[in-house]
């Protein structure tokens, strides 16, 4: 095993601080929705006592604080190693929810933390080194090569298929529409954070990176990319159980974005195949992790509940639009 670059462990410790303040923001935001529904409309049923309260923009600075620091965390270290960190944010979120929101996390929600730990240790220690990169027209050079140009063809011709063929006759129906838009668009849209993220990095060291226009149509990319995904990922969590949205949205975000991050950036050329093994066992186990925490979420609530009511939100068909699948305890259905 390779000693961690300082690169690496910037882009760690910024991945993780991402995940802390993200994970929290949901808590805050939830407690601050709680004491707004207390006076006044829900938001659920459409009313917006949440604005005047304080609770609800704390957690809403806390998300956008942690949400920079995920962005950073890109400049310093390869998307393999930050995105898959992504998965910390729902630990945090459980425990908080645990001991704040008296929401019981069941035996199972702690051996999902304690997978997705495992899997985020695991990745760490065998992630490979990022590139040394002096210019974004370096980055722009990579993403114009003939492999990675093929793959942002192949994932712009699926996307337009599915949002002018299948999204109008199957999109409220079936999940897989809207969160294919979303994860598809998402791994170009971090392809493109990335550069900008770099492209920032180095201004702050005295060289200019946006004289250049590669830097301003990496903008442009994440700016179109990010409005597409917000509307296709409302329109899914409109439609759809968010318990099960949530980990079908992260697994199928992070694969695409690993698997574009190695086509574009080559993160896994310098590494021999035991470490790429041991990072895909990394990677496995954190999404066993996040399917097992997202499975029994309302397990630990459960056995209190079981004598009084004969159904839950929990047996809501996932294919069906239902006014239960609009959760606001949701676990960070975020875009990068």
């Amino acid at each position: 095993m390779e000693e961690m670059s300082p690169d690496n462990i910037h882009g760690v410790i910024l991945a993780v601080s991402s995940s802390i303040f993200i994970g929290s923001s949901f808590i805050i935001k939830k407690k601050g929705l709680k004491k707004a529904g207390v006076s006044g409309a829900r938001a659920g049923e459409g009313g917006y006592g949440y604005l005047y309260e304080p609770w609800w923009w704390a957690g809403m600075i806390t998300m956008i604080v942690g949400e920079i620091a995920n962005f950073a965390a890109y400049a310093f270290a390869p998307a393999i190693l930050v995105t898959p960190l992504g998965a910390l944010s729902i630990i945090f979120s459980a425990v908080l929810a645990h001991f704040i929101l008296e929401e019981k996390l069941h035996m199972f929600g702690i051996l999902g933390c304690i997978l997705c730990v495992v899997g985020s240790t695991t990745i760490v220690l065998h992630a490979p080194h990022e590139q040394d990169i002096e210019s974004v027209k370096q980055v722009w050079h990579l993403a114009t090569e003939p492999g990675f140009l093929a793959y942002s063809a192949v994932v712009l011709v699926v996307v337009l298929a599915l949002i002018f063929y299948y999204e109008p006759r199957y999109g409220k129906t079936h999940m897989i529409v809207y969160v294919g838009i979303c994860s598809l668009m998402g791994s170009l849209t971090v392809m493109s954070v990335k550069a900008v993220a770099i492209a920032i990095k180095l201004t702050f060291s005295g060289m200019n990176q946006f004289k250049y226009f590669h830097a301003w149509i990496f903008i442009i990319v994440v700016t179109i990319c990010c409005i597409l995904q917000i509307n296709y990922l409302n329109k899914a969590l409109d439609n759809f159980n968010t318990a099960v949205i949530s980990p079908v949205y992260y697994v199928m975000f992070t694969t695409f974005t690993i698997l574009a991050s190695m086509i574009m950036f080559k993160d896994w050329a310098s590494q021999s195949g035991l470490q790429i093994a041991t990072e895909l066992c990394g990677f496995v186990t954190i999404l066993s992790g996040t399917f097992l925490l997202h499975k029994t979420k309302d397990m630990g609530n459960s056995a209190s509940l079981r004598g009084s009511t004969s159904h839950s939100p929990r047996d809501t068909p996932v294919f069906i639009n239902s006014g239960s699948s609009r959760s606001s305890n949701s676990t960070r259905p975020a875009i990068l």
